[in-house]
């Protein structure tokens, strides 16, 4: 068929699961890279992978889609075996590098062409006009590629990824320095092709795209320490969480910070978090500061990055 790869296998039943892997381990010499990580992620649904930088995500990623061998564990991409059909994961999953890895020096019309080449596609014109116009690229298709803004390469990188029809994505944080617009955007296109169907594995650093997918899973130093919507994952982490604004309320910050039963305050904005587990401390250490009349202190519900930076601390990360 017109746009399909050739010679392409049959593929198995999934059982609804798009990535179903157990137990996923990954050495370098005597560093553990990725330590018995599970994932199952059903079909057609947007998971967010976060974790600092060299927590793992980029090797589980590449684990995932039969760039890496796994050195243990055991489980499916798309239904094939993840350490006996590499092969076949390969040609039903676009992955997008962290890094722009197309050619500069040629257009976005000719990256697309070689790339849909690559993969054995027919009717390759007829497709690259297709997904050109899908992706809003169509008025650019003659520039070249070094030329790109940051926003413009990862949509032509997305392109590329879908040329193949693939039913699973990993994208390796694919808006990494990309204006706040182009982000947005980005992950509109990266829904529509969810409700189409695909499966999303997105690793990012951003706390609102985050929020953007079905659940989250955090890893840290090899190990999955946290996996849930964020509504569980902030329930979960127990965190409880006052703001603290009004003049003022940044110099209290170097005052709070060590006292018993505040784990950590950080700036949002023009507020203050000061965060901990034990809310009779956590009262109390605040008391002093409620009868200043120029500052508001209030209980509020923990945002995502607070747990985050906690869940980072815990792990030493």
């Amino acid at each position: 068929m017109s746009g399909q790869p050739v010679a392409k296998p049959g593929r198995k039943p999934g059982g609804g699961m798009a990535i179903d892997v157990k137990g996923l381990t990954k050495r370098f010499g005597k560093k553990v890279a990725v330590n018995a990580v599970d994932i199952a992620v059903p079909e057609g649904q947007v998971w967010g992978f976060l974790g600092p930088n060299g927590s793992g995500k980029t090797t589980t990623i590449r684990m995932l889609c039969g760039l890496l061998h796994a050195d243990a564990g055991e489980g499916t991409c798309l239904g094939y075996d993840l350490r006996k059909e590499a092969d076949a994961i390969k040609r039903e999953t676009g992955y997008m590098t962290q890094k722009f890895s197309f050619w500069e020096d040629l257009t976005i019309r000719e990256n697309l062409e070689f790339v849909a080449r690559v993969y054995g596609l027919s009717g390759v014109r007829r497709l690259v006009d297709e997904t050109l116009e899908k992706l809003g690229l169509t008025a650019r298709q003659n520039q070249l590629a070094g030329e790109l803004s940051g926003g413009w390469k990862q949509r032509m990188a997305l392109a590329a990824c879908t040329l193949h029809g693939p039913k699973l994505l990993l994208l390796d944080e694919p808006t990494a320095g990309v204006d706040p617009k182009a982000r947005r955007d980005f992950w509109d296109e990266i829904h529509k092709l969810a409700d189409g169907g695909i499966t999303v594995l997105v690793s990012t650093h951003y706390m609102d795209e985050a929020e953007r997918c079905d659940k989250i899973v955090f890893i840290s130093s090899g190990v999955i320490v946290a996996r849930g919507t964020v509504a569980e994952i902030v329930k979960a982490s127990g965190l409880i969480t006052y703001t603290v604004e009004g003049e003022g309320a940044r110099q209290l910050a170097d005052r709070l910070r060590g006292q018993r039963g505040i784990e950590f305050v950080s700036f949002f904005g023009a507020l203050l978090h000061v965060s901990g587990y034990d809310r009779a401390l956590l009262e109390s250490a605040l008391a002093p500061y409620r009868s200043d009349g120029k500052l508001i202190i209030t209980e509020t519900v923990s945002s995502l990055e607070d747990v985050f930076i906690q869940l980072q601390q815990q792990a030493g990360a």
